[in-house]
């Protein structure tokens, strides 16, 4: 995407090239330079001219982002294992050893700690009840491969994971709302006992080499990889979802390693006489038998691209690019398709089962991914550095078209500081897709392990499920138009220059910013506003007018910086541990206009549904959509709504309880308030006015004196989302 401003006014445009060979890219400033090994040569132009312009061409030709669940949008946590360490006394690594007392299978996803046996079910169930006491919202639960036996895909573990109790776990976090997900790696276990691979050899799903299925190794040892672009492998796969799906009543599926990961390189063998895994060293070491390839091209290009940044061989440590898929298709054109393809697979085969909304994470991504999956960033640093980088990701794949992504929270390795999870979760809350996942070399990095990242965590967190149904709408629009969830500041602000090379603040949708401390020891945060007047959505009655200009905000260790845009209408709920119980509670409006205008409107909306249905859209019985206005004139304030298919919400009984305005000049009391065109006199409702005095963090001159405003509360309202309404009320004078 190129955006440029042209005397004052702004244009943006882009260009897709739709290639999956092996490519070197270049940027030197003023040009970009794209060098490519092969395939076909399809350019795309897409004329904007707003940055929003463009994505919603872009997503209209390669796809619309997948509906997701609203529970998705909730927080995750999860465990992982690859293979056991022994811990002596004092909860140090050793040798690997006969399992004893202290053995643990260490997991990736904040939970692996030597001292409290991370290697069955009930650590889990402690992990979810923990969550629970600390009163840190919860809504997934995450198993790596700690869940397999022997690392192999859609199995279960029957002495760490026997079904019997772990369904028994499933109903009780299911009856509460909860959700289970496990993941999946493309590699299956090259073993003759095991039923999915005797399946996958019956119905010829396997990549070939040499007419025989490409052995590789990844966490189960000898693999073969499923070539996805095989009609008869998206069934092989869809029936072994559904076989798992009937062992286990996961909730989504995370596809892994499907670049595709591979531990070893080239042309490889069983080795005879030897164990491969051996069960001793790291489970990522070969243990095959190998021969590098080099008699192709394909193998060895005449061109040499930067293959995985460190100049090696075009074939390193993943499927030979001279092996062959479905109908001779080489790996060297179909590499970089390999996860979307697994992708489309896993989304048709969930969506099979029970007719749900499928919910699916993938590492690899390719154009159009944003269709069938969500993503996260991959294995990023516990570092300051990469806490600053992984904003410019997240927006980049909004922009591209995967609006669902996230980092993995604190960083996936080494071990994160307790200052570095507080910062990080305080950005990761605002993060589409928001997990923490960490390393099994890292110590334990639970949210509740520090005191001080509880807290962080139960601000940041508790504003999040607060924000839920504003976040689902986003996901709606996302689905319908390509719109980003996680924005640059120039998406909203094309013509505010200063904004177009920020990456360390962010919007969510089109009026919600977020700036966040990404450095360490700093108490205080210079945030660019443009423009305008922002509230902070942690406390409203501070504000901030800008002529367009950086401010210097208070930033101490549990607070992150949040800030409502002018001309809005944000809806929230009261929140709550899980999303499906935050759902329920009543609503507020937050109504935004221009601190202390004697004319302004504001917009928003809402879309609701029952987010178990595979689409997301209205015209079905069971969603709803509504549009927000309010306007300031004449000393009067009006809001109202105007709802398409309200059946669905009014079933629900949702209700607006609270109306919250703020930017206003003036007074206001209930004498002049009208609902639904009926007068509300004083003290013949339950509703409640209260106004408070706003305080600017910089004083603007207007010509006669200090800009004052005021935030007006209406609460215990009784209005049903399901229904218009509309309100009005008289301004008095400030005093």
């Amino acid at each position: 995407m190129d955006l440029r401003n042209v005397g004052g006014e702004p244009f943006a445009h882009a260009v897709l090239l739709l290639n999956s060979n092996g490519m070197d890219v270049f940027y030197k400033g003023n040009s970009l330079t794209y060098k490519i090994i092969g395939g076909v040569f399809d350019f795309y132009f897409f004329s904007g001219p707003t940055p929003l312009d463009v994505v919603d061409q872009y997503t209209s030709f390669i796809g619309r982002p997948a509906p997701m669940p609203y529970w998705s949008l909730g927080q995750y946590v999860g465990v992982r294992q690859h293979h056991r360490f022994k811990c002596d006394e004092d909860g140090r690594l050793g040798d690997v050893g006969k399992p004893g007392p202290l053995d643990l299978y260490l997991v990736d996803q904040w939970f692996h700690q030597c001292r409290w046996g991370y290697h069955n079910l009930s650590v889990v169930e402690d992990v979810v009840e923990n969550y629970r006491k600390a009163q840190i919202p919860l809504d997934v639960i995450w198993n790596d491969d700690d869940h397999m036996d022997g690392h192999k895909d859609f199995t279960l573990n029957p002495v760490n994971y026997p079904r019997s109790k772990l369904l028994a776990f499933l109903d009780k976090i299911h009856n509460r709302g909860m959700k289970y997900i496990v993941i999946i790696d493309p590699g299956i276990g090259v073993n003759s006992s095991y039923g999915v691979y005797q399946r996958g050899i019956a119905n010829d799903v396997f990549i070939k080499y040499d007419g025989e299925p490409y052995l590789a190794q990844v966490w189960p040892g000898a693999v073969n990889f499923p070539d996805f672009l095989n009609p008869n492998t998206v069934a092989w796969w869809g029936d072994e979802v559904r076989r798992f799906h009937e062992l286990v009543p996961v909730d989504g599926l995370w596809i892994d390693m499907n670049e595709a990961s591979n531990f070893c390189s080239g042309k490889c063998t069983i080795p005879k006489g030897k164990q491969c895994p051996s069960g001793t060293g790291p489970g990522w070491i070969c243990c095959l038998d190998c021969k590098n390839i080099t008699k192709t091209r394909w193998d060895d290009p005449p061109y040499k691209i930067n293959a995985s940044g460190l100049q090696v061989p075009i074939g390193f440590k993943t499927i030979a690019t001279s092996a062959v898929h479905y109908n001779g298709v080489l790996e060297y054109d179909a590499h970089s398709l390999y996860g979307f393809s697994q992708a489309i697979a896993t989304h048709k085969a969930l969506q099979g089962l029970e007719g749900k909304r499928p919910f699916i994470l993938s590492r690899s991504t390719y154009v159009g991914s944003g269709k069938y999956a969500a993503h996260w960033t991959g294995d990023n640093k516990g570092t300051w550095e990469d806490l600053k980088y992984s904003i410019t990701t997240v927006l980049n794949f909004g922009i591209f078209g995967v609006p669902m992504v996230g980092a993995d929270i604190c960083g996936f390795y080494p071990a994160p500081t307790e200052e570095l999870c507080n910062r990080w979760i305080e950005v990761g809350a605002f993060y589409p897709f928001s997990r923490d996942h960490a390393n099994y070399y890292s110590p334990r990095q639970e949210l509740y392990q520090w005191k001080t990242v509880t807290k962080s965590a139960q601000n940041a967190l508790g504003m999040r499920y607060k924000l839920l149904p504003y976040l689902y709408t986003l996901n709606y629009l996302a689905h319908t138009s390509g719109a980003p969830i996680a924005r640059p500041l120039f998406f909203s602000f094309p013509a505010y220059k200063e904004c177009y090379g920020l990456s360390t603040q962010f919007l969510l949708g089109s009026s919600l910013m977020v700036s966040p401390v990404l450095e360490q020891g700093k108490t205080s945060v210079k945030a660019l506003f443009p423009p305008g007047s922002w509230y902070n959505l942690f406390d409203m009655t501070q504000t901030i007018v800008s002529k367009g200009q950086y401010f210097m905000l208070d930033a101490p260790l549990h607070v992150v910086n949040v800030h409502l845009y002018q001309n809005t209408i944000l809806p929230m709920q009261q929140g709550g541990m899980i999303s499906k119980e935050a759902r329920m509670t009543p609503f507020t409006l937050i109504v935004t206009f221009p601190a202390g205008a004697s004319e302004a409107q504001a917009k928003g909306n809402l879309y609701l549904d029952n987010d178990e249905l595979p689409e997301m859209k209205l015209g079905n019985g069971y969603s709803t959509y509504v549009d927000l206005y309010a306007t300031l004139k004449q000393g009067s304030v009006k809001i109202w709504s105007e709802v398409q298919e309200g059946k669905f919400a009014l079933d629900k009984g949702w209700k607006i309880e609270k109306i919250t305005v703020l930017g206003l000049s003036g007074s206001v009391d209930t004498s002049g308030l009208e609902i639904n065109g009926s007068p509300v006199a004083n003290g013949a409702s339950n509703i409640e006015l209260s106004s408070m005095k706003q305080m600017h963090l910089q004083d603007v001159e207007d010509g006669v004196g200090k800009k004052k405003s005021l935030m007006v509360e209406l609460s215990g309202l009784n209005l049903y989302v399901g229904k218009n309404f509309d309100m009005s009320m008289k301004m008095g004078v400030q005093g």
